[in-house]
Parts: structure tokens; C-alpha cells; sequence
């Protein structure tokens, strides 16, 4: 019996041990970034869709896992082929040029994509870096667990950035906000735009008050001579225990003398598309999430098919899918996505926009329809 007591007191002491470590680090690594107080708090409690300390969405959305839902996937994670859900060699990445981008003409867009939904824009001359995630190897709070990067030739880097007017970050997820890539950009960049609520984490890490700009959705800001606003996604927030929906999420449009363009963050699909095409459209080019779906969490991200139909109630000329290439989020094999994209858009006539990972591009230009992933097969 004492043996007994003895083996029990210590499980007891090595679970609270853990429980307290597990405390402790939500509480004091920097990477969770900080919680809205004060004034901006304020400011929050006073929006239309902030009830009871959280933000909800537009229209009801599912997402607690069934208990089924929950069992297929875990057996999906432990038995089925993983050999398809991340490239099986390197991805050649184009080294990004910033001399030729800062060179490129201000009328226009040109554009470069690091994978996922991190993108280098110039529109009108005014540079725009979207939700980067550079510096981190994880999608993850964590530096030694959690989804990592594909393995490419070239991984671009804060260092190899021309000046940035500004960075615009759709939601607070560790795959849009990464906390290393946020801790160099801070010395370069002098305005960070972001859902409200967000700009906690940002002063956390150092970045001025004044830098950051926090918009409500339908919000609109002057960016030099851009507009920007934020719009409604169907998704949610949060980067710690219990935080969920404690900030904003959103989507961007971005207003040029003659372009419109709309980067979509993260989203399931909602009425919302057609409504910001009604107001802000046509757009000439979207950014659309394409990718890490799954019946299970269907209302908070889309499938490809609905990929295509968003960009339709947009009323989308040019689409480039974003949110796959880089990281395994999801249970589908990683080029799936694309691939179920691309079929779809054919069906729809809808023009998809597909350049390689680094590569420097107008959306004005007619070579970049390339289906560059099918050398992976």
C-alpha cells in the first residue's frame, strides 16, 4: 500500500508539474504576443458583432469537432498514406529579386509569392507585404513541434525585402502571424495594419502604438495613395489557451487609381463574398484561400470548388489560390487542392493566376498560367 501511495503522490506531482509548466509558458512566452486592454479593449466592447468578451461571425458557424469527427481524423492521422501530403523533394524557389522589384513601374501590379498567404505587392508604387511568415519553420507557437515548412531551394527572408510601406496581417493564426518574422520587420516597416484587437500582440513585440492601424470590418484606412479595408471573414482567432475569438478576423480590399484587389485570409464560405463584390467589386485580382479543408471544419475554410464560387461573388477577373505550398495543415495531399482548383476554374472560365514561389510578376502578364506543381508529381 505505501508503495502504492508513493507511485500515485508522485504521477500526481509530475501532472501538476506539467500543469504549471503549461501555465507558465502561456503566460510568459513572447510568441503568444499580449491581450487587449485599456482603450483598445474599449474600443472593442463598443463593435456590433462583440458580445460577452468575444467576436463571432457573420452567421452561425460550427466549430467543435463531433465526437466521429474527431475519431476519423485521428485515425486519419495514424493510418492513412502521409507520403502525398507534402512534396517528396525540394520545390525550386526563385531567389526574390529586389532590386528588379523596386525598379518595376508604379502603375500596375507586380507581385511576389512566398508560399501560403505570405506576399510581397506594389500597387501604384506603395509596397504591401501580406501576413509574412518568413522567419518562423513552424506554423506553431512551438520551435520544435507543429506543421513545418516544406522543404524549398530558397527560403526568403526579411533581409532580402525591399522597403516596405506597409504590412497588413488578416488574422492572428501562427500561419499569418509569425512572432520572429514580426521581431525583425518592426525596424523597417512603419505601418501595420490589422483586424482590431490584433495591434495587442504587435505592441507586445515592440512595435510602436502609433504604427499600428486596427480597422472593424467595412472599416476603411488611406494607405499613401491606396485605400484599404477590411471586410468579413467566416472564420475565427487566437494564438493561446482559451483565446479563441478574442480578436478580430477579416479580409483586405485594396483600392488603386485603376486596380482593385482582394486578399481573403482565411474563410469557410459565407454570403459575405457576394456582399463585399456588390461593394467593392470587380476586382481585378483575388487572393483566395485554397486549401487545409476538411469536412470537419468545412464552415471555417473552404473547399477549392468553393474557392472558384467565392471568386465569383466577387466578381474576380484574375484568381491566384494562396494558403497551400508551404505548410501541411490539413488531411488532403498537398497538391489536391490546386489541382481541384484548377479543374473547377476550367468549368467556370474563370482565369487562374499561378506563378512559382519567389517569382517576380505583373498580373499583366500572360505567363504565369503555368501549372508549375505537376513537376512533383
Amino acid at each position: 500500500m505505501k508503495i502504492f501511495k508513493r507511485i500515485m503522490l508522485i504521477f500526481i506531482s509530475v501532472i501538476l508539474l506539467i500543469v504549471i509548466a503549461v501555465m507558465v509558458f502561456f503566460r510568459l512566452a513572447p510568441q503568444i504576443g499580449g491581450k487587449p486592454e485599456g482603450e483598445r479593449l474599449n474600443r472593442m466592447q463598443a463593435t456590433s458583432n462583440y458580445q460577452d468578451g468575444k467576436f463571432s461571425n457573420t452567421v452561425e458557424t460550427k466549430m467543435d469537432m463531433s465526437f466521429s469527427d474527431v475519431r476519423k481524423t485521428l485515425a486519419h492521422y495514424l493510418f492513412a498514406d502521409k507520403s502525398t501530403k507534402s512534396p517528396r523533394k525540394q520545390i525550386d524557389v526563385q531567389l526574390f529579386n529586389s532590386p528588379a522589384f523596386e525598379q518595376a513601374p508604379d502603375t500596375g501590379v507586380v507581385m511576389s509569392w512566398f508560399g501560403h498567404s505570405s506576399i510581397l505587392l506594389k500597387v501604384d508604387g506603395t509596397t504591401i507585404l501580406f501576413d509574412p511568415v518568413l522567419e518562423g519553420k513552424r506554423a506553431s507557437m512551438f520551435t520544435f513541434m507543429g506543421p513545418k515548412r516544406f522543404p524549398y531551394s530558397e527560403y526568403p527572408e526579411v533581409t532580402d525585402l525591399p522597403k516596405i510601406d506597409a504590412v497588413i496581417i488578416s488574422h492572428d493564426h501562427y500561419d499569418h502571424l509569425d512572432y520572429p518574422t514580426i521581431k525583425l520587420l518592426k525596424e523597417k516597416v512603419s505601418r501595420f495594419y490589422m483586424p482590431l484587437g490584433v495591434g495587442a500582440h504587435f505592441e507586445s513585440w515592440g512595435v510602436p502604438k502609433e504604427n499600428i492601424v486596427e480597422l472593424e470590418w467595412w472599416q476603411e484606412a488611406s494607405l499613401a495613395d491606396l485605400t484599404v479595408a477590411l471586410t468579413p471573414t467566416r472564420h475565427f482567432s487566437g494564438r493561446g489557451f482559451g483565446d479563441r475569438f478574442h480578436t478580430l478576423w477579416g479580409s483586405w480590399v485594396i483600392l488603386g487609381k485603376n486596380e482593385r484587389i482582394y486578399f481573403s485570409g482565411d474563410s469557410g464560405y459565407f454570403p459575405g463574398f457576394k456582399e463585399i463584390g456588390e461593394k467593392y467589386g470587380p476586382f481585378d485580382l483575388t487572393f483566395m484561400e485554397c486549401g487545409a479543408y476538411n469536412e470537419a471544419w468545412s464552415e471555417i475554410h473552404m473547399f477549392p470548388e468553393q474557392t472558384a464560387q467565392a471568386h465569383l461573388d466577387l466578381k474576380g477577373k484574375l484568381l491566384m489560390p494562396i494558403h497551400w505550398g508551404k505548410f501541411d495543415l490539413a488531411l488532403h495531399p498537398w497538391k489536391e487542392s490546386v489541382n481541384r482548383l484548377a479543374k473547377k476554374a476550367n468549368e467556370e472560365n474563370i482565369q487562374l493566376f499561378t506563378p512559382e514561389v519567389g517569382k517576380l510578376v505583373s498580373i499583366q502578364s500572360s505567363d504565369n498560367t503555368e501549372r508549375w506543381w505537376k513537376k512533383y508529381e
